[in-house]
């Protein structure tokens, strides 16, 4: 690896301990000790590219999918045991069938009956689309010797944890309080810091909700955006809003399932733990709305989230639906309401990823 600080390409034995043996300096992140392989040269070439230079500021969970992305893509299950288990059940089976010794021959069908069942679940994409490393480990294992090497994350990685401090430039006040009233749901701590740092809720004079009782509790009449997953839960919860709210102007501003499944360059994933479960499945299904496919596919985990759309493209997206929000309720801004006005690109090709 190259280090950081005096760019001498290192070998292994050149940087004990996360140090760098010419220049003495210590680093955070070594690519042979954590499981997207990342050094802090990569995380700083990626970070300049999601904030375009540092224009804007991102969420940890937004540079954690940016530095994972290519893993999930290429992630599998148990790369190599398949063919690992089939070789030495092979050689295995050679030494039993010329020693004819039984325990050897006993040994040898395990093993081939392994590489049989790794080769299966690769077949039936088990591993696939689970990141190598969860958000929570990525705050833990990456962002932790982050701030202990520097003392403090990159400059352009906002602290979620806290309320956002807003980024200098970027409040430019609303014209007459237009917009004032209108309420953004969005359920994803991170993309709400992300859209605080950037200054958009008071751009537009929108107040950020977490979830739907908090929408109850504002004083606001305007409409209500919804920025939401395209997931399971997602789904459920455009719905909900616009049930509970009756007559109130909702808009959808989160990817559709299908425009997600369709787009040419998203990448999908799945987390163990927020899997959804039966009275999940169970109210997506009756809803009549799905085919049999998006429901396996909604029922595996599947997403595609807010965090991994660029946010350059997000925080642009986002206000464009804010400012015609700001705009009014007129009947046009009903109809659009209804149908979600969101303006994503169209789709260019059926995503292979989602279909597994």
């Amino acid at each position: 690896m190259i280090c950081p600080h005096c760019e001498r390409n290192l070998l292994r034995k050149e940087r004990p301990r996360n140090t760098c043996s010419h220049c003495g300096r210590e680093y955070a992140l070594d690519p042979k000790t954590n499981p997207l392989g990342l050094s802090d040269l990569r995380v700083r070439r990626v970070l300049a590219k999601i904030t375009e230079e540092g224009r804007i500021a991102v969420a940890p969970d937004q540079l954690w999918f940016a530095l994972a992305r290519t893993r999930i893509k290429e992630r599998k299950f148990a790369p190599g045991c398949a063919g690992s288990s089939l070789f030495a059940g092979l050689v295995v089976g050679f030494f039993g069938l010329s020693t004819h010794i039984g325990a050897l021959l006993v040994i040898s069908a395990v093993l081939l009956l392994t590489s049989v069942a790794f080769a299966c679940a690769r077949a039936a994409g088990a591993g696939r689309g689970i990141p190598a490393m969860s958000r929570a480990a990525f705050r833990s294992q990456v962002l932790g010797p982050w701030r202990t090497v520097y003392g403090a994350l990159p400059l352009e990685v906002i602290e979620d944890s806290a309320p956002p401090r807003v980024r200098t430039g970027s409040r430019p006040s609303s014209e007459d309080g237009a917009g004032a009233g209108a309420v953004l749901l969005c359920p994803d701590s991170s993309i709400r810091a992300f859209l605080t740092a950037n200054g958009l809720p008071a751009r537009y004079g929108i107040t950020l909700a977490e979830h739907l009782d908090a929408v109850h509790a504002l004083p606001a009449r305007g409409p209500v955006i919804v920025l939401r997953d395209a997931d399971a839960h997602g789904e459920l919860l455009i719905r909900q809003v616009r049930e509970t709210l009756g007559q109130r102007p909702v808009i959808d501003a989160g990817v559709p399932l299908r425009a997600a499944r369709a787009l040419a360059r998203p990448v999908p994933y799945r987390d163990r733990a927020d899997r959804p479960g039966r009275e999940t499945m169970a109210r997506l299904t009756a809803l009549g709305e799905f085919t049999e496919e998006e429901l396996k596919w909604l029922g595996r985990g599947w997403r595609v989230a807010l965090v991994g759309i660029p946010p350059a493209r997000l925080l642009a997206t986002v206000g464009r639906v804010a400012e015609r929000a700001a705009r009014g309720t007129g009947p046009g801004q009903h109809r659009a309401a209804a149908v979600g006005f969101m303006t994503w690109p169209a789709p260019a090709h059926q995503n292979p990823e989602g279909d597994r």
